[in-house]
């Protein structure tokens, strides 16, 4: 573990403690995907997780929407278990939903999109899965 900004453990444990609503882009009712795993696991630490796939699906008992911009409630972190050629686009719309913080899972890192969102003032964390930090 390097020093990196993005990897930075109090905010780490920050969005671990402060964050109750999770909006967890790619999340389908695919048991294979990572994405499934960890949003039961955060459910079961009393987060409300909320899907975010094209597909809408239901998962954990939590409907899904299409997209974080269709989500009709505040959402505090947005998780997102996209590619990194996919996953700056959905910082940015966490900046435009006024998400309080955005987690990019293990193996994805964009700079350019950790420093507007930070630059925004949310705190961000890249190449992290809150399971394994918790």
């Amino acid at each position: 573990m390097g020093a990196e900004p993005w990897a930075d453990l109090p905010t780490i444990r920050w969005i671990l403690d402060e964050c109750e609503t999770w909006a967890i882009v790619g999340l389908a009712d695919n048991p294979s995907r990572a994405a499934h795993g960890v949003a039961r696991f955060l459910q079961r630490k009393g987060k409300r997780i909320v899907p975010v796939h094209p597909a809408a699906e239901t998962v954990w008992g939590e409907p899904g929407y299409a997209s974080l911009s269709d989500i009709p409630f505040e959402v505090d972190c947005v998780d997102v278990f996209r590619r990194s050629s996919a996953a700056p686009a959905f910082a940015d719309q966490a900046v435009e939903i006024g998400a309080k913080a955005v987690w990019f899972q293990l193996a994805v890192v964009d700079v350019p999109a950790f420093e507007r969102v930070t630059a925004a003032g949310l705190r961000m964390v890249m190449d992290r899965c809150p399971a394994i930090e918790w």
